[in-house]
């Protein structure tokens, strides 16, 4: 009986330290993303054909191109639609990951067109963490019977553009780069958008700045150009790409109109930084005034406090022969010069504006 008690006490107590500390679950694998395809279509003779298409099983006809649209797929997803239409494995690889920079590259009859997306971040007032802008980015994988979308971030959804390009079946006649021109056409727009928006924000952080009661705090601007460069980053490397594409004759005067659209765009957020610039500098400035004037009125009154300071001092140091001690009003006419000095200096103070 003895025996039994030594080892199974051992064993309750190691049940009992168990439960109080249970192991963590073990982890699980991460499962295959079911809503990344966002929508895929056959479109022939410039019109959508009903019906739902799976990219493996798509029969597209002659003339016709698929859009397969993708919402951050996961590597399992990924590498099924490279295998579907033949990409190359650094396709593959290269569009599994979000924030790239903008830019195309031709692989095969592939062309690879990043492009970024914005969106403008409501808020009710700018504050010194405030989020502005918010980015990411849509691989577009053109091919000559299909087009692939795969967007990383929040900004940016193409159901928009997929539902009014669907209502210009003369431009869906010209392929898959049609689809192409009227994404990176939604870009340019959101661009503009944002910058208009941003803009706002500028003009009221330049009205607080100069309001009398209330002035703007300098880490308002310093978080307002740090979300510019955000949006800087998404937007001017993107003309020099865009030039370099050479999509169908038919479409040229298209991508030719987003280039003028985008130059505008550009133009406007470049145009920031200089006001940026010469607000944070009119709001510095007003720092520097206003520490100026602290330091001039803590001068005054250290100034004004030295006098009964200095007589205090003079006639604490116990002295047997010292002017007034054995006087009637000594101590009062002493109260009296301090008062009168001090008077003095406040009045001085005060009509030089230090005070």
């Amino acid at each position: 009986m003895l025996r039994w008690r030594r080892r199974a006490l051992p064993k309750a107590l190691g049940r009992l330290i168990e439960g109080l500390n249970p192991r963590p679950p073990a982890p699980q694998q991460r499962r295959r993303n079911p809503d990344a395809v966002v929508d895929c279509a056959i479109y022939a003779a410039g019109t959508r054909k009903p019906g739902a298409v799976h990219y493996n099983d798509a029969r597209i006809p002659r003339g016709g191109f698929l859009w397969l649209g993708l919402h951050e797929p996961d590597a399992v997803t990924m590498r099924e639609v490279g295998r579907a239409f033949g990409l190359h494995e650094l396709v593959v690889e290269q569009t599994l990951e979000g924030g790239h920079r903008p830019g195309v590259e031709v692989i095969g009859d592939v062309t690879r067109l990043v492009l970024r997306t914005a969106r403008y971040v409501e808020h009710d007032q700018l504050t010194a963490t405030s989020e502005v802008v918010d980015t990411g980015d849509i691989t577009l994988l053109i091919g000559p019977s299909f087009v692939i979308t795969v967007r990383h971030g929040a900004a940016g959804a193409l159901w928009g553009v997929r539902k009014e390009i669907e209502k210009r079946p003369a431009l869906l006649r010209h392929g898959p780069w049609a689809v192409a021109y009227a994404i990176a056409g939604r870009m340019v727009d959101d661009y503009l958008s944002v910058s208009a928006d941003v803009e706002r924000d500028l003009e009221r952080l330049e009205e607080e700045t100069f309001e009398a009661r209330r002035s703007a705090e300098v880490a308002h601007f310093y978080q307002l150009k740090r979300e510019m460069v955000e949006l800087k980053r998404a937007v001017l490397p993107l003309p020099e790409p865009l030039a370099s594409i050479t999509p169908p004759t038919a479409l040229q005067p298209y991508f030719v109109d987003v280039r003028g659209r985008l130059a505008r765009a550009v133009d406007r957020i470049n145009g920031f930084d200089n006001l940026i610039d010469s607000v944070l500098q009119a709001r510095l400035t007003q720092v520097t005034m206003a520490q100026n004037d602290d330091m001039r009125m803590i001068a005054a009154w250290a100034a004004i406090a030295a006098v009964p300071t200095v007589g205090a001092g003079i006639y604490g140091m116990n002295f047997a022969n010292m002017p007034g001690i054995d006087s009637r009003y000594g101590f009062w006419t002493t109260i009296a010069i301090i008062v009168l000095a001090c008077g003095g200096l406040y009045w001085r103070f005060k009509r030089a504006g230090w005070l």
